[in-house]
């Protein structure tokens, strides 16, 4: 029923800076149900563990839903009356996961004195470990006939239903409150999540990616155009693993030059009888940016 595939690429800015591939994505195809993952770790000074951070958030996400999927009935069961419950149990399933995963790696791997000789002793004593480890999380479901998903952090979720039109269901933007950085390793991680869920619909395609794919495009049209266009070319799985793989490197490269993921999940048979639709969707869509693109020019004149 599902298939998948996600990638994640570094960008030109860490390899000139010699800083690795700071992006981790996932994706996972179960018993009636299928996840997509990705999380960027953040880089930053502090954060010099987020490479494996943004790994074991990954991880986290999905032996946390593969576990509500162990009474796969129940779950769905109780979806469309206590939805808001079961996520949030997921989102805290995720944080104390990914704690775990960090506690473990920390105590087989102490801090070095490399690591600690980029801050005074002041500076290092002043950094919580788990901040060692900061990352966002992007993580959706579908199943049957419903789609959910968590975000903490900037990313980006976009989906195409049976009408085969693309959709961001939550906002690109991040989720925690003014001057505080959406992280799974702030305190209070599990209160900082945004989540979304759609039921009584049936998915084509389900994409999550990091923030470096968003902001390689000039537009949310442009963005959501993009996903209509790889999505009609699913079809072709492993010819489209190339195109898509040499196409992100090409963003991350000559975009914003950030490290990029994509995840993606999607039904193979209804992707198949709504390919017609979808490429109806995509020669709309360049008509529609075409007009975009005149009317912005007679603006200027």
């Amino acid at each position: 029923m599902f298939n998948g595939f996600s990638h994640s690429v570094m960008g030109a800015s860490h390899e000139k800076t010699g800083l690795v591939c700071q992006d981790s994505s996932a994706f996972k195809i179960g018993d009636h149900y299928a996840i997509a993952v990705v999380a960027d770790g953040h880089g930053s000074k502090k954060h010099f563990r987020s490479h494996l951070g943004s790994k074991f958030a990954v991880e986290a996400a999905i032996e946390a839903i593969d576990r509500f999927y162990e009474d796969r009935e129940a779950l769905e069961a109780n979806l469309p009356t206590n939805h808001k419950l079961i996520i949030k149990n997921i989102e805290k399933q995720i944080i104390s996961n990914w704690n775990f995963r960090v506690e473990k790696h920390l105590a087989e791997n102490p801090v070095t004195d490399e690591e600690k000789s980029k801050f005074t002793p002041e500076e290092f004593e002043d950094i919580l470990p788990e901040s060692y480890y900061g990352s966002t999380l992007v993580a959706a479901v579908s199943g049957s006939n419903y789609t959910f998903g968590v975000q903490i952090g900037d990313g980006s979720l976009v989906a195409l239903f049976e009408d085969g039109k693309a959709i961001m269901p939550m906002e690109y933007n991040e989720s925690a409150p003014a001057n505080v950085t959406a992280s799974v390793c702030n305190s209070n991680a599990a209160t900082l999540f945004s989540s979304f869920y759609a039921p009584n619909r049936k998915l084509i395609a389900l994409y999550g990616s990091t923030d470096g794919l968003y902001t390689s495009f000039g537009s949310e049209h442009d963005f959501l155009d993009y996903h209509t266009i790889i999505t009609s070319q699913l079809v072709n799985l492993e010819t489209f693993k190339n195109v898509i793989i040499n196409n992100l490197s090409k963003r991350s490269h000559f975009g914003t030059e950030d490290d990029i993921s994509l995840s993606c999940i999607f039904n193979e048979a209804l992707l198949k009888d709504r390919i017609d639709l979808l490429n109806k969707r995509v020669e709309e869509n360049k008509k529609a940016a075409a007009a975009r693109r005149a009317a912005m020019l007679e603006k200027k004149v």
